[in-house]
């Protein structure tokens, strides 16, 4: 393991500070309205699926094909931000999952929908691998581990906000205008494109990003050395989103089969995205003092314990009590991850190499909401739900458990 340097790091400039500050400003509101944008569709699955005539399952493969497709946003902006610097392709990324944000309202009809959702995963693909090099190589490695913990948060602060316009702006609109208030919904996602504007104006390149850029040639002979750590990489971002995707995606259609309206259902998310955020703060914090591994370990064994009281829905306290704890430990496992996968890859490669490692991760567990979703109607969702998220779980502690780590390492070539 890296030994930290906290303690010999040079005390920060104020013009550091504040660059610090607005690196994960940027990185925190990109996720954060990234993942408003993803889960407005989980929360409107049923009104889009009765627009089109479709089957909740053919609407959920509309999730799983936005997951697919993330890897190729993550190479396309992984690689310009390796050569190019992280700053422009931020902002384009935000530009466009926005613009296509608004296009899915206006889709005439499902393939035009399914299409745009495919590239509007592009676009999610990108901005997480790219905005996290950007905040945390400007981050004290001292706080990395709670900033971590606040970006990653971005993701349950954009589904807490998603469901807040479900329970506040959605009602208005679909009594408006009867069967079409979904489409109101995308064309909220069309704000962030004004967090471009943010980021060129208040946002410095990383000193980081300077000091490891390289030529083509040295950047591939790096890809190649690094190979058995990006596939480690690529595993340990399967599983853990395995349990992020199996215990979010279609949890709001759960709690519909169960007999709650959809305002509640809104409420009961809006619980659980508080949960994801106190937990990805905690387990951000607890593992700059202990390692990311056990924190991320500790964190799984807590979900796992959880699970019964995730999916049994005796009664609406089981209920809140549930998905709170549930949210809380499986984001606060998650909270540890951009700091752990930002520290374990290499200088020269770390816009591509965790940004990538990531959407792969996305892409090979992106059937999760469709199996869920199947097995969900051919069973129960508990059934359904419950089984799979408890064989990820474990199967995140194991690769967790298994896996190196590289806790408080520098960014920088001259620490």
């Amino acid at each position: 393991m890296a030994s930290p340097i906290a303690a010999t790091a040079a005390p920060m400039t104020k013009e550091q500070r504040a660059n610090q500050r607005n690196a994960v400003l940027a990185g925190f509101l990109g996720w954060t309205l990234d993942a408003f944008d993803f889960f407005i569709l989980t929360l409107i699955l049923d009104d889009v699926a009765h627009a089109f005539g479709r089957s909740r399952p053919q609407i959920a493969l509309a999730i799983t094909l936005t997951l697919a497709m993330r890897p190729v946003g993550a190479v396309v902006f992984g690689l310009m931000a390796d050569r190019f610097g992280r700053r422009i392709p931020l902002m384009l990324n935000v530009i466009l999952y926005a613009v296509i944000s608004v296009l899915c309202g206006l889709a005439p009809s499902y393939g035009w929908f399914i299409g745009l959702r495919m590239v509007f995963g592009v676009a999610m693909g990108g901005e997480w691998g790219v905005g996290a090099s950007l905040a945390l190589e400007s981050a004290s490695p001292r706080l990395r581990g709670l900033l971590s913990g606040l970006l990653q948060e971005g993701y349950a602060i954009g589904n807490l906000l998603a469901a807040l316009a479900f329970r506040l702006v959605y009602p208005y609109f679909n009594g408006l205008y009867p069967g079409n208030g979904w489409r109101v919904m995308f064309f909220l996602g069309g704000a962030p494109a004004l967090l471009s504007l943010f980021i060129r104006s208040k946002v410095k390149e990383s000193e980081a990003w300077h000091e490891h850029r390289t030529d083509w040639p040295t950047y591939r002979r790096s890809l190649l050395q690094h190979w058995p750590r990006f596939l480690y990489l690529v595993l340990l971002m399967t599983m853990m989103n395995f349990m992020s995707h199996g215990t979010q995606d279609m949890y709001p259609t759960l709690l519909g089969t169960l007999g709650y309206a959809k305002s509640k259902i809104a409420d009961i998310t809006m619980l659980s995205m508080i949960g994801a955020v106190l937990g990805g703060l905690a387990f951000g914090y607890y593992s700059d003092q202990s390692g990311r591994r056990r924190a991320i370990m500790t964190a799984s064994t807590c979900a796992l314990i959880v699970v019964p009281f995730w999916i049994a829905g005796f009664s609406p306290l089981f209920t809140l009590t549930g998905v709170f704890l549930m949210q809380f430990f499986v984001q606060g496992a998650w909270g540890v991850i951009p700091a752990h996968i930002n520290e374990l890859s290499p200088g020269s490669l770390r816009g591509f190499f965790p940004g990538f490692a990531y959407q792969l991760g996305v892409l090979c567990a992106s059937s999760i909401p469709y199996l869920e979703s199947a097995l969900g109607e051919r069973f129960t969702y508990a059934q359904s739900m419950g089984g799979l998220v408890t064989a990820v779980i474990i199967g995140a502690f194991v690769v967790t458990w298994l896996g190196p780590e590289a806790h408080g390492v520098s960014f920088r070539k001259k620490a």
